[in-house]
């Protein structure tokens, strides 16, 4: 059966071919012969902004910088890129940055493949992140791929947990319970009509949680399609990738398993006395857009004039607008959010302050 149309049958304890989707999608994902432990990376199934073009990882290390200044320029300064691919995003971010603050950049590299040959020997490869940083963590597009389960409202509307066959077919197995079920009432409640569904993201926020522990000092990047809690797709988000393609989620390690992220529910994981509904104190959800745009990446077209004066610089220059636009663009790219949280003596909002379009990089 396909999504959107299990049956209600139980799986028997005896049949191990029907499993939750988070089990089912962490194997396919990140199992011995996982999806995420194939030569080619993420690079060779979708592209993301790190692959879009070198302005992304220009604005991240102009983020970094900024970071910098407000921890007082520490002797040694962290960079860790969660979710690393094969490591294109911290070495773009090392490439961009000035002589001296590369000097004192420790950086990290957290990625479940093995380190890919060639990589910067500045660059250390982890499989989780270090202790103790101090600057900035940055996750591009790593929370989507933490598996989560996935519920469905049967005919008698009770959420059920959804069980998935390694082909990909469905069937509706026992109700939500315990505190899956309170994070559902919480943060994606399910009207009790049935064939709604929602993926439930606790195992994000606690992903999150730990990622933001890792920081002594500074900040935490999330940056993903997301969704939230005003605005919950009503039959979730769950797709696959596989060669540039969207397709079918099949967990069998041959295509990518992805699903938007609820980033409020992961802005709040880190505290006990949040608001139900709110981000704490100090973190920021922000429209990949507008935080680009406040880190230099504007979109905007080079004068007419310099094409006579400087052909060579204008086609640059164009060049890097067309990127640039690329990135913000509604619609693609520019609809990811970013989830800003900043650790100690760091104002979110004060590193995220907008500049004029000609200052664009």
């Amino acid at each position: 059966m396909t999504r959107g149309t299990a049956g209600t049958q139980e799986a028997s304890g005896a049949d191990k071919n029907w499993r939750g989707w988070r089990e089912a999608t962490q194997d396919a994902l990140y199992g011995p012969a996982g999806f995420y432990r194939g030569p080619e990376g993420p690079a060779g199934h979708f592209r993301t902004s790190v692959h879009a073009s070198p302005l992304f990882a220009g604005a991240v290390a102009r983020l970094l910088c900024r970071v910098d200044e407000a921890l007082g320029r520490p002797e040694a300064l962290d960079f860790v890129d969660m979710a690393a691919g094969r490591g294109e995003l911290v070495t773009g971010v090392l490439a961009a940055l000035p002589a001296d603050v590369a000097a004192r950049t420790r950086a990290y590299a957290v990625e479940v493949a093995g380190r890919p040959d060639g990589l910067d020997h500045r660059i250390e490869w982890l499989g989780e992140p270090p202790s103790g940083v101090t600057g900035l963590l940055f996750a591009n597009e790593w929370l989507d791929n933490v598996p989560v389960e996935v519920a469905q409202v049967d005919p008698a509307g009770v959420a059920r947990r959804v069980l998935v066959r390694k082909d990909g077919a469905e069937r509706l197995g026992e109700p939500v319970g315990g505190a899956e079920a309170e994070w559902l009432a919480r943060w994606w409640p399910l009207p009790g009509e049935e064939g709604l569904r929602a993926e439930i993201g606790l195992p994000r926020d606690t992903a999150w949680a730990s990622a933001v522990a890792a920081l002594d000092g500074g900040l935490a990047v999330a940056a993903d399609y997301a969704h939230t809690v005003d605005a919950r797709p009503p039959f979730g988000t769950l797709t696959g990738f596989r060669e540039g393609r969207e397709t079918a989620p099949v967990p069998d390690g041959s295509c990518d398993i992805t699903a938007h992220v609820a980033l409020d529910a992961c802005a709040a994981a880190d505290t006990t006395r949040c608001a139900p509904k709110r981000t704490p104190p100090g973190a920021l959800l922000r429209p990949q857009r507008e935080a680009l745009r406040a880190l230099g990446v504007a979109g905007a077209r080079p004068p007419l004039a310099l094409a006579s004066t400087d052909p060579a610089a204008y086609v640059r220059a164009l060049a890097g607008a067309s990127q640039a636009a690329e990135l913000i663009a509604p619609g693609g790219l520019g609809d990811f959010v970013w989830l800003v949280q900043p650790v100690g003596p760091v104002d979110a909002a004060a590193l995220l302050v907008d500049v004029p379009d000609h200052e664009e990089q």
